[in-house]
């Protein structure tokens, strides 16, 4: 058999091992076990840093959402300071449309305001504003400065129908067809991309 680690060499008259037997010195099988107790913890770590971090790079805008295919919820809320036209949920039937949720404080908000300015522009889909928290001077400011692409901007000064609507932060962007259900959500910044190849053919889809 194999002897212990103090000793190189292997005694031909001691009995043969079974099979699957292996020879620990006692001290190496305590020392053996207590650095397996002191790694465990690590590897569990490990394991769940890189899952969070998989989950993170491959779904970051995949966030589900209990609404999808439900009405959206019933609310109206006032214009933006400056505006004449607030936001309702009865505002949200008759065409496929966007509801952009967004903030002046929203860096985001900025990278994505182009890509709806440029669909206003052509008149791709109509889009409403919903103001997350903002102050309202803040907001009018903003859109009077950045361009406002919304037919309708809503004020949800203290955030209480964004709860409504299970908005986790700012941007995102809803999908509405034309029964006032939410089709789509889209997390984070719309870019030419996301609209391109998520959001258009959603709406395509949804206007046959």
């Amino acid at each position: 058999m194999f002897t212990n680690s103090h000793t190189a060499r292997i005694d031909a008259s001691a009995p043969a091992p079974h099979a699957g037997d292996r020879a620990y010195a006692p001290d190496d099988r305590s020392k053996g076990r207590r650095r397996l107790l002191m790694l465990l913890p690590l590897g569990v770590f490990s394991a769940l840093a890189v899952a969070l971090g998989w989950g993170l790079s491959h779904n970051a805008q995949v966030i589900p959402s209990a609404l999808i295919g439900k009405p959206v919820p019933e609310f109206s809320l006032p214009a933006v300071q400056g505006r004449t036209l607030g936001l309702s949920s009865g505002d949200l039937k008759g065409e496929v449309s966007l509801v952009n949720v967004f903030a002046s404080w929203c860096t985001a908000c900025r990278e994505e305001h182009p890509v709806f300015m440029e669909l206003r522009r052509t008149n791709a889909v109509p889009i409403h504003g919903l103001n997350y928290k903002d102050r309202p001077q803040d907001a009018e400011k903003w859109l009077n400065t950045m361009g406002d692409p919304y037919t309708r901007t809503g004020v949800d000064l203290n955030g209480r129908v964004s709860i409504d609507w299970g908005i986790y932060g700012v941007p995102e962007t809803f999908v509405i067809d034309a029964d006032g259900r939410i089709a789509f959500k889209h997390v984070g910044a719309v870019t030419p991309e996301v609209y391109r190849e998520k959001l258009a053919p959603i709406i395509a889809e949804l206007r046959k």
